[in-house]
């Protein structure tokens, strides 16, 4: 059976790590680097890093945090944010990152995941989904770091983006992200059960127990937590045992 994977996650602003509630509201949560290396120590099996702000500013991902975060890390590491182009994704998987994670650029032009899963294979290339409740039933998919409806189909454009070539997707609840009540597991059951790719959850972690819920109710294939690790609420360790002890397949620290 395969392992389901813990991911870190790093929302970077201006060269520093933030976090918010509901992509608003956000404030200082340290060094990225620093905090990837503690991550990493601490038993996470993956990195993300997102530039946040890249996107809205209209400019590329910093390279140079990419460099220093590439050189100091032994675990698969995920840099997305300003990535809008072929020479872009090179451009960071060059500075050392192994997958690269796109959301407005592939909405706006789903060829690129094309391009990108050409170059690099599927398995560098991760398909990010902020997605939040219709107050009509269903999810629609925002973009510009959760700024801007595209009145695009939650389901509909993960299958899309699988289609055409996505590794993985990164699914985020816009409506739990930062609130530490749980993943929302309605949603990420639907879009696991929609595909064959694996699925990260991401937005609401708020203890141990939410980790559980999303492996087994939600189906995930990995789960993504960034505040309870940058603020010492949970450890990577604690975490792991006991996903472990609910018969969840993890990789416990040595």
């Amino acid at each position: 059976m395969l392992t389901k994977r813990i991911i870190a996650c790093l929302d970077v602003d201006g060269g520093r790590v933030v976090k918010g509630i509901s992509f608003r509201d956000l404030v200082d949560a340290g060094d990225p680097v620093e905090l990837a290396c503690r991550h990493s120590d601490s038993g996470a099996d993956e990195i993300v890093l997102l530039d946040i702000s890249a996107t809205r500013g209209g400019r590329a991902t910093a390279l140079e945090v990419v460099r220093r975060a590439g050189r100091e890390l032994f675990i698969p590491f995920t840099v997305g944010g300003g990535i809008a182009s072929l020479a872009q994704a090179a451009a960071v998987i060059g500075a050392g990152a192994d997958k690269v994670a796109m959301n407005s650029a592939a909405l706006a032009d789903p060829q690129l995941i094309e391009a990108v899963a050409a170059r690099f294979g599927s398995q560098a290339v991760v398909v990010a989904v902020d997605a939040k409740r219709r107050p009509g039933g269903g999810w629609g998919v925002w973009s510009a770091g959760g700024t801007q409806p595209t009145g695009r189909d939650a389901l509909e454009w993960v299958k899309e983006a699988e289609d055409r070539g996505a590794g993985e997707i990164l699914l985020t609840s816009m409506d739990c992200d930062g609130r530490r009540a749980g993943f929302d597991c309605v949603l990420t059951a639907r879009v696991a059960e929609a595909l064959r790719t694996p699925v990260i959850a991401s937005g609401g972690a708020g203890g141990a127990e939410h980790f559980g819920a999303v492996f087994r109710e939600g189906h995930a294939d990995a789960a993504l937590a960034a505040s309870i690790f940058h603020y010492g609420i949970e450890s990577l360790e604690y975490l792991k045992r006991f996903l472990d002890s609910l018969g969840i397949p993890v990789r416990l620290p040595c």
